[in-house]
């Protein structure tokens, strides 16, 4: 059995998993619009203008697997109580995934030293996703 953790979006899944795949040095393996899948279960709910939005999509970072979807059943809401965490061995990559994801972010925790990391930044992207990025 595994979690895999799932986010959803509002129109902007490619724009934030390319985002994501360039900040973490992921890889997209997998990655479906609502006009491709399909699905009759939502070709009623979609208008012309989301048949490019994402129906599923997968981004491996390290050997671990996040998907990653565009909400069109329901209205989208952010949610800050949940984040993910990106654990890295140097404080070079930490300054440097932050880097790529900070333009149009809330800081919530600025980049510093804390007890239990030698590097840690806390931050809401410009998509709503909130993330942790630290050193172990």
């Amino acid at each position: 059995m595994k979690i895999v953790p799932t986010l959803n979006f509002d129109g902007n899944c490619r724009k934030a998993i390319q985002m994501y795949e360039k900040a973490f040095r992921g890889q997209i393996t997998c990655l479906i619009t609502y006009g491709e899948a399909d699905d009759p279960q939502y070709n009623l709910l979609i208008r012309d203008n989301q048949k490019n939005y994402i129906y599923h999509s997968e981004l491996l970072i390290g050997d671990q697997r996040i998907i990653m979807s565009d909400h069109v059943d329901m209205e989208f809401q952010t949610c800050y109580s949940n984040f993910l965490t990106i654990m890295y061995d140097a404080k070079e990559d930490v300054q440097r995934a932050y880097e790529i994801m900070k333009e149009e972010s809330k800081t919530i925790y600025p980049m510093e030293a804390m007890p239990y990391s030698s590097c840690r930044v806390v931050f809401v992207d410009r998509f709503g996703i909130r993330w942790g990025i630290m050193t172990e």
